[in-house]
C-alpha cells in the first residue's frame, strides 16, 4: 500500500492529527513522526512515513493527537510528600508555620527521592516531559528523574539558614557545585543554580550563586514578588526595588528564570524584556496562597518569555500541566474582564515551546521538529468530554486532563504506553511516600 521502506528508524508514532508547535503553528493530519536514537529524524503524512521508514517499533494511535511534551518551569518535585499538610493558608503563614518546620523535622535522601518519583508517575501520566525542580537533596530529585526518563533541571534550594541538607549557605553552594559536576553532559539530567528567593537569602549568597551559574553556563532561578508583602520587606531590606538589585549585581540577563514575579511593576516588566530575562508563571498556586494574579499579558506584550508552572504539589495541589493551562486562559480573563486574553494557543505555547525558551532549551525541546529531541505525548480525543471536535486547541486548554494521555515518549524512549509507565511501578512507590506520610503526621501530631 505505501511502497516498500528503505530506511530502518527506532519508533514511529502515528495519529490522527499532530500539533507541532513551531513557528507557523503547523496543525498536521493524519501525521506520523520518525524517530531514531532520541531525536526526531522526519515528520510527514502517515503514508509517506511508512513508505520510507521501516521501525522496530510503531505506534499507531488512529484517533488520537501527537503534540510535543509539555514543559513545567517551575516544581518542588519531592513536595509531593506533603500534598494537602497545610491548605487555605497565606504564603509566609503556609511556609513559616508549617512547611519550613514539616520540612525540618521529615526531609531526608529517602523522601527527596521517593517524592520525586512519586512526582515524575505524577507528570509522566498528566503529559509533563521536562521539569525544572527546586528543592533540597537534588541528587536524589536527579536520580529520580533519570530513573523515570523524565528531563528535568534540578537545583539545591539555597537559604542563609540551614535546611535538611546543607547547613550553612556556603555547603548549599559546594552542593551546588556538586551537582553541576556530577551531571555534566547528562543527556537528561541538567542543574539549574537556585538561591530561594531574596527574603531567605543575603546579597552575597545570591552574588556567590550567580558567580556558580556564569562559571557552569547555568540559570539562576528563584522566587521573586511572589506576594504583597514582600516588596516591602524586601526594599527595607535592601535599600531598593528587588529588580534594581539584582540588576546591580548583574542578575538581570537571559539566564534569569524568575518564579511567580506577581507584583512586577510595568517598569519591571520592561527591564525584564529588555535584558532577555525569563518568568515561570504559577497561577494555580497563587490562586490558592491567594498571593494575587501575576501580569502575564503585561509580560507577553513587552516581549517577556513565560512559561507554565505547576509550583510544588503542597500549594497546587496536583503538578498537572492540563489543569494549570485551563487555570491559566480563565483567570486573566476574569481579572480584567476580557475574554479575548490569554486564548487556547497562547496557553498551549506557553506550556510547551515558550516554557522551553524559559529554561533555555528551546532549540532541544517544546516542538516537534526534525533534529529536536523526540518528546511527543499522544492524547486520546475518543472522548464524551472532548466530543464534539472542532479545535484541539480549545479542547486542550479548556476540556481535556491529565488522564486522557495516552502514551508519553522522552528522549526517543516510551515511558508510558496505553496508560502503563514503563520506568516506575507507581503502585510501589505510591506505597513508599504513604508511609513516609505516615511518619510525617506523628511528627506533627496530625
Amino acid at each position: 500500500m505505501y511502497g516498500k521502506p528503505s530506511k530502518d528508524v527506532d519508533l514511529i508514532i502515528c495519529a490522527r492529527c499532530a500539533l507541532l508547535m513551531d513557528a507557523a503553528d503547523t496543525r498536521l493530519e493524519e501525521a506520523a513522526i520518525a524517530v531514531e536514537g532520541s531525536v526526531i529524524v522526519d515528520i510527514a503524512k502517515k503514508g509517506e512515513i511508512l513508505s520510507h521508514y521501516r521501525a522496530s517499533k510503531i505506534i499507531d494511535r488512529a484517533n488520537m493527537l501527537a503534540m510535543p511534551g509539555l514543559v513545567n518551569t517551575h516544581t518542588h518535585a519531592a513536595m509531593t510528600c506533603f500534598r494537602g499538610i497545610a491548605d487555605d493558608l497565606e504564603l509566609m503563614d503556609w511556609l513559616n508555620n508549617y512547611i519550613f518546620p514539616a520540612e525540618a523535622k521529615n526531609v531526608t535522601p529517602r523522601l527527596a527521592y521517593d517524592g520525586s518519583l512519586l512526582a515524575c508517575a505524577e507528570m509522566i501520566k498528566s503529559g509533563t516531559t521536562t521539569f525544572c525542580d527546586m528543592y533540597i537533596f537534588e541528587q536524589e530529585t536527579a536520580r529520580a528523574a533519570s530513573k523515570a526518563g523524565m528531563r528535568c533541571l534540578v537545583g539545591e534550594v539555597l537559604f542563609d539558614f540551614p535546611s535538611p541538607n546543607c547547613k550553612s549557605p556556603a555547603e548549599g553552594l559546594a552542593y551546588t557545585r556538586m551537582l553541576a559536576e556530577r551531571w555534566r553532559d547528562d543527556p537528561l539530567v541538567g542543574i539549574i543554580v537556585e538561591p530561594h528567593s531574596l527574603y531567605t537569602c543575603s546579597p552575597s549568597v545570591v552574588r556567590e550563586a550567580k558567580a556558580i551559574a556564569d562559571e557552569y553556563g547555568l540559570l539562576l532561578g528563584i522566587h521573586l514578588l511572589e506576594n504583597r508583602a514582600e516588596r516591602g520587606q524586601l526594599e527595607e531590606k535592601l535599600g531598593k526595588s528587588p529588580v534594581t538589585f539584582l540588576q546591580e549585581i548583574g542578575c538581570l540577563d537571559n539566564n534569569l528564570l524568575a518564579f511567580h514575579c506577581v507584583y512586577l511593576s510595568p517598569e519591571e516588566i520592561n527591564l525584564f524584556a529588555e535584558y532577555g530575562c525569563k518568568v515561570s508563571h504559577n497561577p494555580a498556586s497563587n490562586m490558592k496562597l491567594a498571593s494575587g494574579i501575576a501580569p502575564v499579558p503585561d509580560m507577553q506584550k513587552a516581549g517577556v518569555t513565560v512559561g507554565l508552572g505547576t509550583d510544588g504539589a503542597a500549594s497546587n495541589n496536583t503538578l498537572d500541566m492540563i489543569r494549570e493551562m485551563n487555570t491559566a486562559a480563565k483567570l486573566h480573563k476574569v481579572a480584567r474582564l476580557d475574554p479575548t486574553l490569554m486564548d487556547a494557543r497562547t496557553v498551549l505555547r506557553m506550556a510547551t515551546i515558550e516554557g522551553a525558551k524559559a529554561l533555555g532549551m528551546e532549540n532541544m525541546i517544546g516542538s516537534l521538529e526534525v533534529g529536536k529531541q523526540a518528546d511527543i505525548i499522544v492524547l486520546d480525543m475518543d472522548k464524551p468530554h472532548l466530543t464534539p471536535l472542532y479545535s484541539e486547541y480549545s479542547h486542550l486548554a479548556y476540556a481535556a486532563c491529565g488522564a486522557d494521555v495516552d502514551t508519553v515518549v522522552i528522549g526517543g524512549k516510551v515511558v508510558m504506553e496505553n496508560r502503563s509507565l514503563l520506568t516506575i511501578d507507581e503502585q510501589v512507590v505510591m506505597q513508599n511516600v504513604r508511609d513516609i506520610a505516615a511518619g510525617i503526621k506523628k511528627s506533627l501530631n496530625l
